[in-house]
């Protein structure tokens, strides 16, 4: 009788939920003892920049480190380059199955040659290669596993989650930005995995680090309601700000290629020498920015110092990560944000319309504005923020700012920062050369979204790309075959069978067909 009513339960899910657990705790550790060796590497080359003024030993120590830094990743970026950058573009490639990548080649390249340019004190982030560390830990439990397509990318999905998690000590909005930004879909399946898998790791990373939030920043005073509308004016000032920010890191590689003589794999040598000059003379501005941010409170610079401050965090991180080394920009992109505000309260506090006690305020929300704007991803800063300062107190402020931001980047026709990295990067590489292994029949999914022009209409009645086959229709829990007469309504999610080869042109038709 007990063995019947076991037959009878519905395990779907939790299976979801415990592989999405089993690759959290191994994301987790990777990516803790990951941010254990750049937080150490980065603390220790900061000392020799400040020794270095006293004798030449510490300056020839950190030029045999640079010259280490440049020669493994360039080796490195030889036989395996889908390690360049932050790595988010390449895990969304992969949920998009236009990009098939070696699991383990990129883990242990990522980890050594992420460790050793991120703690080299360039302004780069450790979170987009969390994100494809996890992602690479997800791959690999699926194939481990040999699950099927569909399932893996769940586990990717869930890797990446995890990653970030791990990073920043969010898990929920970990989960959110998978969804949000990375996948474009809001599958059950994916977020199930993805929460769970976020969860765990980040109990692992707690373990590590400790329960204190990331950027930690306790605010004496609440945004008053009689000002919100200065916060309109700093949504419209980081939404204009973002669309710089989007078109240097974009072109920045055309910079680069204008350098004939220098290989594509050596480039990092430029922002590395120009590292030797902002170390000797400003080593406490070294890394990503997370010390920065939180010391920007307390540390009363003028406006002046702020504005020099933000004019070489943005020119510095845009060459950092246009060298391809590994490192990302979702810090260097908070960090700006935040200094963004500064400038802002600054100038109002100067003119009298700000109280001294708003700063911490300021800087808070220009974090959240500045991330939405830039990666189009409103939900995912609000909550990545709140959970990153560690406070629910900011959250009306934070979506007024971020909605603001958001609504004037479009307007200027930014478009989401990752996607853009995606198609730069398939365009520079070719899509073939993208692909690897063996070419096979792949799953799509595709969301029916409200206002969409397949909404409502039979599959019959649609003209659907030759070389693709539609499956199944999700629908709230329910999966059901598709046939002619199926009407496909707003929440549905189409199972789409195509060649691996066909997927981008199958995507591309289907945003035609549904725009």
């Amino acid at each position: 009788m007990i063995l019947n009513n076991l037959k009878k339960l519905n395990f779907i899910r939790v299976k979801f939920i415990l592989r999405g657990a089993l690759v959290g705790v191994i994301s987790g550790l990777v990516v803790s003892f990951f941010r254990l060796a750049i937080e150490t590497i980065l603390t220790t080359v900061q000392h020799l920049f400040l020794a270095w003024k006293s004798g030449v030993m510490p300056g020839m120590i950190l030029l045999l480190f640079f010259l280490l830094v440049l020669g493994v990743n360039a080796h490195f970026l030889k036989s395996e380059p889908n390690i360049s950058g932050s790595g988010i573009p390449q895990v969304e490639g992969q949920l998009a199955s236009v990009l098939s990548l070696n699991w383990w080649s990129v883990l242990w390249r990522k980890w050594i040659g992420g460790v050793l340019s991120i703690g080299s004190g360039l302004y780069l982030g450790r979170e987009g290669p969390s994100i494809q560390l996890g992602a690479s830990v997800g791959q690999g439990v699926a194939e481990y596993l040999h699950l099927s397509s569909t399932k893996k990318r769940c586990l990717i999905a869930g890797g990446a989650a995890a990653g970030l998690a791990s990073a920043f000590n969010a898990p929920i909005a970990a989960s959110l930005f998978v969804v949000e930004e990375v996948y474009h879909n809001f599958s059950p399946f994916i977020w199930t995995t993805s929460l769970a898998a976020a969860v765990t790791a980040n109990f692992v990373s707690l373990n590590f680090f400790g329960l204190k939030p990331v950027l930690y920043m306790p605010q004496e005073h609440s945004f008053p309601i009689s000002d919100y509308w200065q916060l309109i004016v700093l949504g419209v000032l980081l939404g204009c700000f973002g669309l710089l920010y989007e078109y240097l890191t974009l072109n920045c590689g055309r910079l680069y290629q204008k350098i004939k003589f220098l290989s594509p794999r050596f480039y990092g040598v430029i922002p590395l020498i120009l590292l030797f000059f902002i170390g000797y003379f400003w080593p406490q501005t070294l890394g990503g920015g997370n010390h920065l941010i939180t010391g920007l409170a307390q540390a009363n610079y003028s406006l002046m110092i702020l504005v020099g401050l933000f004019a070489l965090r943005l020119c510095f991180s845009v060459l950092s990560y246009g060298s391809s080394l590994p490192g990302g920009i979702f810090l260097p992109i908070l960090t700006l944000g935040s200094l963004l505000g500064a400038i802002y309260w600054a100038v109002a506090f100067q003119l009298g319309i700000l109280s001294s006690g708003l700063l911490v305020n300021c800087i808070i929300y220009a974090m959240a504005g500045y991330f939405a704007c830039i990666g189009k991803a409103p939900f995912t800063a609000i909550l990545l923020v709140t959970e990153m300062v560690g406070t629910l107190e900011h959250l009306m402020p934070l979506a007024l700012v971020s909605l603001t931001a958001y609504a004037v980047f479009d307007m200027l026709h930014g478009r989401p920062i990752y996607e853009a990295m995606l198609e730069n990067l398939v365009k520079h590489r070719g899509q073939q050369a993208l692909l690897t292994g063996e070419q096979q029949k792949d799953q799509l999914e595709w969301p029916i979204f409200v206002g969409s022009k397949l909404q409502d209409k039979m599959i019959s009645q649609i003209n659907w790309p030759k070389e693709c086959l539609v499956l199944a229709v999700r629908r709230g829990e329910k999966e059901m075959l598709a046939h002619g007469k199926t009407v496909l309504k707003a929440g549905d999610t189409l199972l789409i069978l195509v060649a691996n080869e066909q997927v981008q042109a199958v995507r591309t038709a289907l945003q035609k067909m549904s725009a």
